[in-house]
């Protein structure tokens, strides 16, 4: 999963976590894991390949 990270441990994430925390603060915290998780999936979608859909409308396709 991290392949740039290989050497990342539960001590590691756990500090990684804190200073998240310190930096943006527990009311902020939420938001920015959210604006994260949706910019992943966003990223996510826009690469992944999908067969089904062409550029083509079926119409097209008939002729």
């Amino acid at each position: 999963m991290f392949g740039f990270l290989p050497n990342v441990g539960f001590p590691e994430l756990i500090l990684i976590l804190a200073l998240a925390l310190i930096i943006f603060g527990p009311g902020k915290l939420p938001e920015v894991g959210r604006a994260i998780g949706k910019s992943l999936k966003e990223f996510k979608k826009a690469t992944s390949i999908d067969d089904d859909k062409d550029d083509i409308p079926q119409e097209e396709k008939k002729s």
